[in-house]
Order: structure tokens, then sequence, then C-alpha cells
């Protein structure tokens, strides 16, 4: 096989770029998808049915239809309808961040009923509310146990980032196909990002060690 590394050079500054707005689109649907998702799992065990059922019915959409068709949907529905014209660098973010509330939502959920009720119980016994209970009680034990699940979730969205280059958000696989469709070459676009995702991702996989270890 006659690999060319001299292609990977050339387009070096692009892909370093795509990298960083891989990150950047990657860190900013993981903040807001955690956020949106903590909001999201209270909705759901929510003994109120008018707060249950649309937070059910979010993770169920969510979680049930294809990631690339949610991107479609907001890039080409959700964005013009609100500012009139399409995005593509919010239409990621908020795509992302839309699918990983739902799934993160989960995470939170499975995390805090694993926590067993009696210690909600005895916290209210000492005078607490239930919104104290959960602050200082529930959420500090069951972030622990979470932790994990957070971080394969992580993993995945950064993966699953490279989909939004079907809408042309300038990330790693934006300037990986532009390097392919320029020198009709197939193996030194596609290995090139898929040593970039690797880096991304066992960085990341490393971090979120560390802090599993220190929690």
């Amino acid at each position: 096989m006659d690999f060319r590394f001299d292609i990977i050079w050339d387009y070096a500054p692009l892909l370093l770029k795509g990298t960083l707005y891989t990150i950047g689109i990657s860190l900013s649907s993981i903040l807001l998808g955690s956020i949106l998702g903590l909001g999201v799992s209270f909705g759901k065990m929510s003994s109120r049915w008018f707060l249950r059922w649309p937070m059910q019915s979010y993770v169920n959409f969510f979680r049930g239809t294809p990631l690339l068709v949610q991107i479609y949907i907001v890039h080409f529905g959700l964005i013009p309808l609100l500012y009139g014209k399409t995005n593509a660098i919010i239409a990621a973010i908020t795509a992302l961040s839309l699918n990983a509330a739902a799934y993160t939502a989960e995470i939170y959920r499975a995390g805090i009923q694993s926590i067993d009720k009696g210690q909600m119980e005895a916290a209210k016994s000492l005078g607490m509310t239930h919104g104290q209970a959960m602050r200082f009680i529930i959420l500090p034990q069951a972030i622990r146990r979470m932790i994990p699940a957070f971080g394969n979730e992580f993993i995945v969205l950064v993966k699953d980032s490279s989909l939004v280059a079907l809408i042309t958000a300038p990330e790693i696989m934006y300037w990986s196909n532009a390097m392919k469709a320029q020198y009709i070459r197939v193996w030194e676009p596609y290995l090139a990002a898929a040593f970039i995702y690797f880096i991304l991702t066992y960085t990341l996989n490393k971090i979120l060690g560390a802090v599993e270890r220190k929690v």
C-alpha cells in the first residue's frame, strides 16, 4: 500500500482546527446535556403525571430514534424555526446536547434510585426538606456511582460528534472528507481521523479514571 504522509502533513493545520472544533462541540454538549439531563431525570421521577409523562416521552424519543435523524431535524427544522436560518455549529451542539440529556437522565435516575430509600426518610426525620436531602445526602453518594456510566456516555458522545460533519460542521471528519475528495485517497484521511479520535477518547478515559479514583 502506498501510504502518503505528505497528504496528512498538508492537511495537518485543518485537522488541528477540526480537532479543536470537535473538543469544543463535545465539551459544550456534555455540559449542556448533563444539566438538562438532571432536570429531565427529576421530572421523570416525579409523582406528578404532568411532569413525568413529558419527560418520559422525551427520553423515549431521543433514545428511540437515530442520532443522525435528530441532527437533521435540529439543523434543517428547529434552528431555522428559532433563528430564521441554520448554523452548523449551533445545530451540532443543540442536537448532541438534547440526545445526551436523554441518556444522562437515565444515568441520574439509576444512580439516585440506587440509594436506599431509608436515607431520604432519615434526612427528613432530621428536619431536612426533600431538596436539602437530595443535595446533601442522596446526590453526593449517587454521583460516585454514576461516574463510570457518565464516562462511557462522554466517550460515546465524542465519537458520535463525527456525525455532525454531514451538516458541514468543520470538525475532524469534515476535513477528512475534504482530504479524501481533494486527493481521491481513502487510507490517509480516515486513518488520520481514527488516530485523532483514539487520542481524544483515550485521554478522556484516563482523565475519568483519575477522577473515579479520587472521588
